[in-house]
């Protein structure tokens, strides 16, 4: 072959592999532009597996506690649910694996054998917060008459009664669920862009009260959580012996996935306008900096002196909740009336806790009844 004929095949070739390249990417542009009824039902066909017909009965609160091993604040809990009927409420626990709740391990017979059996080990800003919380729906969708969820830390404290708490949750008809955009979000990774477009990142508090169309979403998606899983994960911590190895681990990509995903779900599905934008439970945070660490946000633990009237009024008494990377003042509304933001607090010591119960923030209660009782 001539040097010509040679030149006109590889510009033939050259041009081919152009037009192929120049197809692939507008294609992937085209994946990545989905509208928001394709991408909604991209998901839901997926996620959403039927499970109880409608329930026409007494409808129940499933109290979820997610917890590292036992529940150190058993007997208020216990004390909270003494006054309730037993018709209106259900327990579930997330433990540690072969953890078991009985006379041996904790105070109150509500908990026995409320723990899941099969239980996961969960680690602290990772996507096995987010199975957990999963399971825990799982578990509690199984039974037709729960019709809210609330998931709880093994540091929450209630801060009015069951009867109070109850038809507060039963009057509305959406989920509280502390969600916002973050202006200043660093934690998006666009790898997880066509799934979870930028557009519909969300942000807000774990500490979520669902009803049961978006628990079923939650539990039953399995479309999301896996780009969660691989895209969304927590950065390596700051450990003095590493050295100049720091500065490494700090340029790897930092997400922590409970503080997003519930949040990030519902807007991919279209159901924000179904949320109260709150949470029911109740958090105080104190910016701190240590010699290993950047500023940051850590919730306060509540200690006895923390508990008293005064303290807990001055939670009951906010009506409303200003998130300034949106200039948005949430004002708390149950049902469209005004209502208290907060239900629920944490995080309690034993001591505030009892405090609690011997201040009848609760119900009355002689808190030294417990003083020498073990675990």
């Amino acid at each position: 072959m001539s040097v010509r004929n040679v030149l006109w095949l590889w510009w033939k070739l050259l041009v081919l592999v152009s037009l192929t390249l120049c197809v692939l990417a507008f294609l992937k542009l085209q994946n990545y532009s989905l509208s928001d009824s394709e991408l909604s039902s991209s998901t839901s066909s997926i996620s959403s597996r039927s499970r109880a017909v409608d329930y026409t009965g007494n409808p129940k609160v499933a109290f979820l506690f997610l917890v590292r091993r036992n529940l150190p604040l058993d007997f208020l809990w216990g004390n909270f649910f003494e006054n309730a009927d037993t018709g209106n409420f259900s327990i579930y626990v997330h433990s540690e694996p072969g953890f078991v709740f009985d006379e041996s391990t904790t105070r109150s017979t509500f908990f026995f054998n409320r723990q899941l059996t099969n239980s996961i080990k969960v680690a602290w800003g990772e996507s096995s917060m987010i199975q957990a919380e999963k399971l825990l729906l799982g578990a509690a969708l199984d039974d037709p008459a729960n019709q809210r969820f609330v998931l709880l830390s093994d540091s929450c404290v209630p801060l009015y009664n069951f009867s109070f708490i109850y038809n507060y949750l039963m009057a509305s008809p959406r989920s509280f669920v502390d969600s916002f955009l973050d202006k200043k979000d660093v934690r998006y990774n666009p790898r997880m862009s066509p799934y979870i477009p930028m557009r519909k990142w969300r942000k807000g508090s774990q500490w979520i009260t669902l009803i049961r169309k978006h628990a079923e979403v939650v539990a039953d998606d399995d479309a999301v959580f896996p780009v969660f899983k691989m895209f969304c994960k927590r950065r390596p911590p700051l450990e003095a012996s590493k050295g100049k190895k720091n500065i490494k681990l700090q340029k790897q990509h930092n997400c922590i996935p409970d503080e997003h995903y519930v949040q990030t779900l519902l807007a991919i599905h279209g159901f924000e306008g179904e949320l109260e934008r709150r949470t029911i439970t109740y958090t105080e945070w104190n910016e701190s900096v240590t010699n290993m660490e950047k500023k940051g946000w850590h919730p306060i633990t509540f200690s006895y002196a923390d508990a008293g009237p005064v303290q807990i009024k001055r939670i009951k008494d906010i009506r409303n909740v200003y998130y300034e990377s949106e200039y948005r003042t949430e004002w708390c509304r149950n049902n469209s009336t005004l209502a208290p933001c907060f239900l629920i607090a944490r995080k309690f010591s034993r001591g505030a806790a009892m405090r609690l119960l011997s201040e009848g923030i609760v119900s009355p209660f002689d808190a030294s009844s417990i003083m020498n009782l073990t675990p």
